[in-house]
C-alpha cells in the first residue's frame, strides 16, 4: 500500500468524520466536525495531517500547542487514527513522524500523547517509536 502524508483540508471532513466514527468510537456529526476542522486549519496552534491512498483519507493526525508551567514548549496529540484495514503498513508511524517534524520545526521540544488504559495495542506502538509513559492517569471532564 503507497499513501502521503499531505496537511488536511476542509474536504477531508467526511473522511475524518469516518475515521473518528468506525476507528476511534466517536460518532460525532460531520457539520460540527467541519465546523472544528475550519477553525483548526485557520489556527497556527493546530495542524491537521492526513494520510491518502488511491485518493481516500486513511488516516489522520491532529496536534495543538501545549504550554504548562513545568516544561519546554510541546505539541499535544489530539487524535490519530488510521482505517483498520491500512494498519501495520506505516501510515501512523508516517503521520506521527510529520507531526513531529512540524513540532521541531515549531521549536516543541516535545511531542506528548495520552492514550486510553485499555489500548495496550497502541501502546506498544508508541513505545516502539520511542514514546515512554511515566504514569496512569484518570481523565475526568465534567459537562457545562
Amino acid at each position: 500500500m503507497e499513501w502521503t502524508i499531505r496537511e488536511a483540508r476542509l474536504a477531508d471532513c467526511a473522511a475524518i468524520t469516518r475515521l473518528n466514527r468506525e476507528e476511534l468510537g466517536y460518532d460525532f456529526p460531520e457539520e460540527r466536525t467541519r465546523e472544528k476542522l475550519r477553525a483548526c486549519l485557520t489556527n497556527p496552534a493546530h495542524k491537521v495531517f492526513v494520510a491518502e491512498s488511491g485518493g481516500e483519507v486513511v488516516g489522520y493526525l491532529h496536534l495543538e500547542d501545549y504550554d504548562v508551567l513545568y516544561f519546554p514548549h510541546m505539541k499535544n496529540v489530539l487524535g490519530i487514527a488510521v482505517a483498520s484495514a491500512c494498519r501495520r503498513q506505516g501510515v501512523g508511524r508516517a503521520l506521527l513522524a510529520a507531526g513531529e517534524t512540524w513540532a521541531k520545526a515549531d521549536g516543541a521540544a516535545a511531542v506528548r500523547l495520552v492514550s486510553g488504559e485499555g489500548r495496550e495495542g497502541a501502546h506498544a506502538f508508541y513505545q516502539s517509536l520511542g514514546y515512554t509513559g511515566n504514569k496512569l492517569q484518570r481523565n475526568f471532564k465534567k459537562r457545562l
